[in-house]
């Protein structure tokens, strides 16, 4: 089978990623690896060229200074249609069965092909509107050019994977779809994890965190947005009820108004794509009892997946596609968006004073990556249903 892999960016080069989307780069790089795995040949049409145009220019000038709203231009249908020509083209001289865009609509959404289209993404763009910070403020002329480039791109495919119940039920709602095409493929950890963890591994990684010192870890690069300011209040508040507890911050440096505990240890960004930075944050995350992950908008964390490749339960909020990954007491528990701290804290006390329940907790989520949340369970899934579509 010969797929060509639409995206707008360079998926095999990580040093081209924004920090800030990395997780959808690397999980479009995953998706490629994953297929790569399933001994289907992959053929990379990215990156594509945006056309830069005086209308684009002109129209963000007008919204930004004139409105103080947001226009993008990856939106706009001018420069939609030019990637859909640039894919077409590329397309005219290769030989190839389907066309996926992991990327989702954008370049897809007025591409004319024969072979079949495939979607592979997280969510749709409409669902973040007013609910990522980056897409609050959008100039409604936006907002109507990403309806309309999805509607076109979804009626377009023929088959549309996503991350969650969530998702399938928006894409529903919003859109009309066919829920007969839509299928629901969770996602695996966005860091390579070698050698690959045994059941032994994680037994003696977890036992060896002991259960003197409650040991949470936070991984976000928005310390608001993540929740940051709740997993350093459930770690003050632990301290106060008598359970020693450290905090460790990866991801973001945040700025604070008063001075830090000394339980709190803010390590920064952690950069995965170097090696160092991964056998560090490999470390960071394996000896935690905890990832605290309080999300106040988010839909579907790749470092949830990542912590339970180490055992490690997950503390995370009950919105969008987070409870398709995290079930409550299998791998984690997920907390209402506006949960008391104490919440958190006696979930937390409940299973580290009687630590063989939190042993139990920790080879059960490891069980739940083994078995559910891997990229080989989702590349094997995936390529049944392309078999099934060709």
């Amino acid at each position: 089978m010969k797929v060509a892999y639409v995206t707008t960016y360079d998926v095999q080069n990580p040093a081209s990623w924004s920090k800030y989307n990395g997780g959808n780069y690397g999980a479009s790089n995953s998706i490629a690896k994953t297929l790569t795995n399933q001994d289907i040949l992959i053929n990379y049409l990215g990156p594509l060229q945006k056309r830069k145009s005086w209308l684009t220019r002109s129209k963000w000038l007008y919204y930004h200074h004139l409105f103080k709203k947001d226009y993008y231009s990856w939106a706009e249908p001018i420069v939609c249609q030019n990637y859909a020509h640039q894919v077409a083209e590329k397309l005219a001289h290769l030989n190839i069965d389907i066309v996926i865009s992991p990327e989702g609509a954008i370049p897809i959404a007025y591409l004319e092909c024969k072979q079949p289209i495939v979607l592979w993404i997280d969510t749709t763009l409409t669902e973040l509107i007013n609910f990522f910070p980056h897409m609050n403020n959008l100039c409604q002329e936006t907002k109507s050019n990403i309806y309309k480039m999805e509607k076109a791109a979804l009626e377009k495919c023929k088959l549309l994977i996503v991350t969650s119940k969530w998702a399938v039920e928006t894409v529903v709602k919003t859109y009309g779809i066919d829920k007969s095409k839509i299928h629901v493929i969770p996602r695996g950890a966005n860091i390579e994890i070698k050698p690959a963890r045994t059941f032994a591994d994680i037994t003696e990684l977890v036992k060896s965190r002991g259960e003197k010192i409650c040991k949470l870890i936070y991984s976000g690069v928005d310390w608001q947005r993540k929740g940051g300011d709740i997993a350093l209040a459930v770690a003050k508040q632990l301290n106060k009820m008598g359970l020693e507890t450290e905090l460790t911050i990866i991801g973001c440096q945040p700025s604070f108004e008063e001075p830090l505990p000394s339980f709190v240890k803010p390590l920064g960004y952690i950069s995965k794509n170097q090696p160092d930075g991964l056998a560090r944050m490999c470390k960071l995350i394996g000896d935690s009892h905890f990832l605290i992950l309080p999300t106040k908008a988010d839909t579907n964390p790749h470092v949830l997946v990542e912590a339970n490749a180490f055992g490690v339960p997950c503390l995370t909020t009950n919105i969008a596609g987070i409870p398709t990954v995290i079930r409550d007491d299998i791998n984690g528990k997920t907390f209402a968006v506006d949960a008391a701290i104490e919440e958190y804290c006696h979930y937390i006390v409940k299973y580290l004073t009687h630590y063989h329940e939190y042993e139990q907790l920790a080879m059960s989520s490891f069980n739940e990556y083994l078995y559910r949340l891997n990229w080989e369970v989702a590349g094997r899934t995936a390529k049944q249903l392309i078999l099934e579509l060709l």
